[in-house]
């Protein structure tokens, strides 16, 4: 009579366990990782870049593909910013507004490789 109740008790425990590890690996643990990006930093690239463009050509073609360009970065970054999360499975946020988070990936290079001009 004894046999088949541990049986069961060890069975059951086991599946709880298994539960509670897969649990863990695919729920718990991708939620605790936070993508930081450092938006300024993409942004300051972008208008310097965008600067130099103006400051830099005479010409009108020249002015209206610095324009283009300013225009083209506002179209992308938006976009690029709603693929981030979908792209690392994690919770994306701004480098400024994260005072420390210990499984946080600097996802940075990869926005600015997104909105650089195709």
């Amino acid at each position: 009579m004894t046999k088949p109740l541990l049986l069961n008790a060890v069975v059951s425990a086991l599946l709880v366990a298994l539960g509670i590890a897969a649990y863990d690996r695919w729920v718990l643990r991708p939620a605790l990782v936070v993508g930081v990006v450092d938006l300024s930093e993409v942004y300051r690239a972008k208008e310097a870049e965008f600067t130099q463009l103006l400051t830099q050509t005479g010409s009108e073609s020249e002015r209206e593909r610095a324009l283009a360009l300013a225009r083209s970065f506002s179209q992308r970054l938006p976009a690029a910013l709603d693929e981030l999360p979908r792209e690392c499975g994690c919770l994306v946020m701004v480098k400024s507004a994260i005072a420390g988070a210990p499984n946080s990936r600097d996802l940075t290079p990869l926005l600015r490789r997104k909105v650089e001009q195709p």
